[in-house]
């Protein structure tokens, strides 16, 4: 009487085509960790042990997100019965299905190549993020990269290996019937859930260099993780202080001197700010430029000479050298300039749920009759933009209100070209001004994003680099001013020029400064005496430095502080991941982590590297944590909307105060 096959002899026989899918990806992790570890370049120095690190630990990884990817795999060799498993059809779904996974895996690894160096480093949010808006990725993709050559490529590629390697995907089977091979299955299953919940993505985290704790992880397993994390709760993954604590001193944190509480609850952060003298109603048109660095500028050290107008223009605004954003995201920057509040972790304010009717820049604008608009050259169901904007205050204008048959010099998945975008923005100008109302535009270009297309005979550079696209966000906002200054209302406008975030986040840190440095504009000939503001300063203070400038006097809930009110030595920037939360101040960044964890570095502005700071300066930790725990609190209870009572007028200062 033969014996059942036990554990050892099943997975030699009927289930050997999972080593063969186990090696391929060990193989296929390894070749992509190799081209991940020379597209770093000088981000990982010449260390070995920093290779063994990344190379030893990553393979770990990579053996855990195999046990994932290899479940239809397993299903199969579980639950096919033995006589079509043996059959030659069984072999030919055995050979065509590892050549699916083995193409799916190599697909993946090809992506995470792009992804690296769009991004410096592994799926993260981002990718999860990007994932939802299937149009917009895959047409970027197939405008920025070679896809069908490459999918041809992989193609290939996949015959000869799965040709080469056919032995390993023979059908063997040594008489096993359903309950042995389910054996198999229940042991792939506790394995699947005890590394699960044993293993996450952080641990891997246990070096001082960014980059090669991204090369140490797996891309499929950040994926996943990432995914966990897009909806974390404050509360239960961060380093918290008792509750009313933590508002006492954000109340102490921003109270400026023109700001006056209107209650003693000290859960309430509304304040009135007043100043002196009437109002200055002024059109206001908020630029967010997509994607770009202070250190494109001449002004920051370039020498490629791509934004001569935008260097010139320095001299002839309020300039501000020493500005962080908020984020590595076009809606962190959104929420930063639209809300004044710091980032929340995981989702975005702009793409979370119960998002409307919040306190926004708009509502002041609104409440002194102006009209005020979002105006977007792509589609904005994009990242939630339109329903964000036009529930918040805004009219959301975006391509969809270009009438056919109007003027589209160039256009691509993310918009059209920002000339256009600019020509709708003044279409809305000019109604606003024949209706007799002021206006406040706020207007997202697109230009500046991969593929990097752009209209022809603008600029000198080759289409399809980013040299091309910051080159034609220079002109193009010259352009944008020159048609502008054609207009009646020109002289009574103030064109405030800025960036939702950095053209790149990746650093050997955590949160590298250097990649939120972004550039300031305020300009306004009639109205902003040209001069150069160095002191440091948050992309949430751009709103009520704006506000101020304006001698608005209103109710707010603003984090933000007007940079002229704040007293010296208080400025603070809000540097974050989607779950990194950063908090700089003078010489130290202070980072809140999932599990309670942070750190408290001391920042090289220009390169981004750190060295710990010793001792911790707590009261930075408190501050660190007070900020975001308020923040996330009040927009979590519903306290960051705009109440009835927020429209009621605010008197001026009396006596006069002096002007800025």
């Amino acid at each position: 009487m033969s014996t059942a096959p036990n554990l050892p002899s099943l997975l030699r026989q009927r289930f050997r085509p999972l080593l063969w899918l186990a090696i391929c990806y060990v193989v296929i992790g390894a070749l992509t960790r190799v081209a991940l570890l020379v597209m770093a370049g000088s981000g990982v120095p010449l260390n070995p042990l920093y290779w063994a690190y990344a190379f030893g630990v990553g393979m770990a990884y990579d053996l855990v997100a195999f046990v994932y990817l290899a479940w239809p795999l397993v299903l199969y060799l579980w639950l096919v019965p033995q006589r079509i498993y043996v059959s030659r059809t069984g072999q030919w779904l055995l050979y065509g299905g590892g050549a699916v996974l083995l193409f799916t895996l190599m697909f993946i690894g090809a992506s995470e190549l792009v992804f690296w160096g769009e991004f410096g480093t592994r799926f993260n949010f981002i990718a999860v993020d990007y994932l939802v808006y299937t149009t917009e990725v895959i047409g970027n993709i197939r405008e920025s990269y070679p896809l069908g050559t490459w999918i041809s490529l992989l193609s290939l590629a996949t015959l000869v290996i799965v040709w080469l390697t056919r032995r390993g995907l023979q059908a063997r089977d040594g008489g096993t019937h359903f309950m042995q091979r389910g054996k198999v299955a229940l042991v792939w299953l506790l394995i699947t859930v005890v590394t699960a919940f044993a293993l996450k993505g952080t641990h891997k985290d246990r070096t001082d260099n960014a980059y090669v704790n991204e090369l140490s992880g797996n891309g499929v397993y950040e994926f996943f993780a990432a995914f966990r994390s897009s909806h974390l709760d404050y509360a239960r993954f961060y380093r918290t202080l008792p509750q009313d604590e933590a508002f006492k001193r954000v109340r102490e944190l921003v109270k400026t001197p023109e700001a006056t509480f209107i209650s003693d609850d000290p859960s309430d952060l509304t304040r009135e700010i007043r100043h002196a003298g009437p109002e200055k109603h002024l059109n206001v048109v908020l630029i967010s430029v997509e994607s770009f660095s202070a250190d494109f500028l001449e002004a920051f050290g370039d020498t490629r000479g791509i934004t001569p107008n935008l260097d010139a223009l320095i001299s002839q605004s309020m300039f501000f050298d020493n500005l962080y954003a908020n984020g590595t995201r076009t809606v962190r920057g959104l929420e930063a300039l639209s809300l004044s509040v710091p980032p929340t972790p995981g989702d975005s304010i702009v793409k979370a749920h119960n998002n409307e009717n919040l306190f926004s820049v708009a509502n002041v604008f609104n409440d002194r009759g102006y009209q005020s608009d979002f105006v977007y050259g792509g589609y904005g169901y994009f990242d939630n933009m339109n329903y964000f904007f036009s529930h918040n205050g805004y009219r959301a204008v975006d391509r969809s209100d270009i009438a056919k048959g109007e003027t589209i010099h160039h256009e691509n998945v993310w918009g059209v070209a920002d000339e256009d975008l600019y020509t709708l923005a003044l279409k809305q100008m000019d109604q606003a001004n024949a209706q007799g109302k002021p206006f406040f535009l706020h207007v997202m270009t697109t230009s500046n994003h991969r593929p990097f297309t752009v209209p022809a005979n603008r600029v000198t550079q080759q289409d399809g680099t980013r040299e091309a696209a910051v080159a034609y966000t220079d002109w193009s906002i010259a352009d944008f001013l020159k048609r502008a200054r054609t207009r009646p209302y020109f002289d009574n406008t103030v064109f405030v020029i800025t960036a939702d975030h950095c053209a790149s986040s990746a650093g050997r840190t955590s949160v590298p400064v250097n990649r939120y440095h972004i550039p300031l504009w305020i300009y306004s000939p009639a109205h902003v005496a040209p001069q150069r503001v160095s002191r440091l300063m948050s992309q949430v203070d751009i709103i009520p430095t704006m506000l101020g400038m304006l001698n608005f006097s209103y109710r707010s809930r603003f984090f933000g502080a007007d940079i002229f009110q704040l007293e010296p030595g208080r400025e603070r920037a809000f540097p974050a991941t989607y779950e990194k939360l950063g908090y700089l101040q003078g010489d130290v960044l202070t980072v809140l982590e999932p599990q309670q964890k942070l750190e408290q570095v001391r920042p090289d502005y220009d390169n981004g590297d750190a060295v710990p700071n010793t001792p911790v300066d707590q009261r930075q930790v408190d501050d660190t944590t007070a900020y975001y725990q308020v923040a996330s609190t009040l927009f979590k209870h519903g306290k960051l909307q705009r109440r009835q009572d927020d429209s009621t007028p605010v008197q001026p200062q009396t006596p006069a105060s002096e002007s800025r």
